[in-house]
């Protein structure tokens, strides 16, 4: 039977918040299995031979193919829809896990790494997806569900790595490959095969909070946000600081293990997968509320000076921990003082831009980043394998503690007054 016209044209615009629940499931599973690689992938690699500087050149190469495939994965999904873009970054994640659980040599490793960072698109995708099936006045509220996501993923994640680890290596390579196929089918069975875009989207002329990135040789068309000096000190932040957290993120596993011993043993996947949890477990209580009031008390521009000399002393305080008890003192500290900053200075940075560039703008930060997780762990492998755990930890401080110079002297909106 054929429906009326105005029947079959209402029935897409009933699925506009539909796909937020297995977008949700998506990315929280998504999350899970990078989270639960994270803590394992420096132990593994070393029991196959490399050493602390190949390490940080495998996890580089995760970086190096994303900035170069995620621009063009993007603009793919502009073609060809989101659902397709989306199943195929799962199954190369998918793939590169399965090669990962059956690596025997160091050049496996960078295969599998290569792999899934050139179908790293999953969360961007996802992001862009919200975008396009939610109205403007809805997507704020319709983006914190990725937050969750993330939320939860780095809490669960590292803690289930750090509890299979016992059953050997590959049980969590095991783990993150089922929950990777579980986002295959999801995206699969729960999405809509027919996309449909909200009539707003072509008429803001947005390019989605997950960010237009554009190509490698297309980055001179960014050039322009540089000329502006503020947005430009803004941009100087977000490199930093991204360079300072990467530096934390992929040294930290190789830094415990030389440092800290834990029942007469040097620290291994499960006591850093329990580290991670805890961070994770502060992140969510802090994203739960005590930072939206730190903004409102204090405004961006205080919460974002406040989270840098947090990182600053934070970073360099580690260096100086000889046990695991010093370290969760110090840690504590710098997720609960620097909560705020990374959602505080990327509202900075889009409010800098343009309503129809703040797309450009993420993709730039994104872009950014990408360099930062290229650099940072290329550097942290070289210091750790020369045993300066110390001086590791320090430039990690500096970085954050460098961004300070940067501070816009005007800001576009502050929500406090200062």
């Amino acid at each position: 039977m054929t429906l009326p016209p105005e029947i079959s044209e209402a029935k897409p615009r009933r699925r506009f918040s539909s796909p937020l629940l297995p977008i949700f499931l998506i990315v929280a599973v998504d999350v899970l299995g990078f989270t639960i690689i994270l803590p394992l992938l420096p132990f593994y690699s070393e029991r196959l031979g490399a050493s602390a500087t190949a390490v940080g050149e495998l996890v580089a190469t995760y970086a190096v193919c994303q900035l170069i495939a995620g621009p063009i994965l993007g603009q793919w999904s502009d073609r060809v829809g989101r659902r397709p873009v989306l199943l195929i970054s799962q199954a190369g994640t998918l793939g590169g896990f399965l090669l990962l659980a059956f690596s025997t040599h160091i050049w496996m490793l960078f295969v599998a790494r290569a792999i899934d960072g050139a179908t790293a698109g999953n969360l961007s995708i996802a992001q862009a997806y919200i975008s396009d099936m939610t109205k403007p006045e809805e997507r704020a509220k319709s983006f914190a569900v990725i937050g969750i996501a993330f939320g939860l993923g780095f809490l669960v994640g590292p803690a289930i790595s750090g509890y299979l680890a016992h059953f050997g290596y590959q049980a969590p390579i095991f783990a993150a490959s089922g929950l990777s196929l579980t986002t295959i089918l999801c995206t699969y069975f729960l999405l809509p095969r027919r996309e449909v875009v909200h009539e707003h989207r072509e008429a803001e002329g947005d390019a989605g909070p997950g960010g237009r990135r554009l190509p490698l040789i297309s980055w001179g068309q960014y050039s322009r946000y540089f000329r502006d000096r503020e947005l430009a000190r803004l941009l100087a932040q977000w490199l930093l600081f991204s360079f300072s957290f990467s530096t934390f993120i992929s040294g930290f596993a190789l830094f415990a293990e030389r440092r800290y011993q834990w029942n007469g043993h040097p620290v291994g996947v499960r006591e850093v997968g329990y580290i991670f949890a805890f961070n994770g477990f502060l992140g969510i209580i802090m994203q739960g509320g005590v930072v939206g009031r730190m903004v409102k008390w204090l405004g961006e521009r205080k919460v974002v000076r406040l989270g840098f000399v947090t990182a600053m002393l934070g970073y360099a305080a580690v260096g100086l921990t000889r046990t695991i008890g010093q370290l969760l003192w110090v840690t504590a500290f710098t997720s609960v003082g620097g909560a705020g900053l990374r959602p505080a200075l990327t509202s900075l940075v889009t409010q800098k831009a343009g309503k129809r560039e703040q797309g450009v703008i993420i993709g730039l930060t994104q872009s950014l980043m990408s360099i930062a997780q290229i650099a940072a762990p290329v550097v942290s492998g070289v210091l750790i394998d020369r045993r300066h755990l110390t001086i590791w930890a320090i430039w990690g401080g500096v970085l954050g503690g460098a961004a300070l110079f940067f501070e816009p002297r005007r800001y576009a909106h502050d929500s406090a007054a200062l």
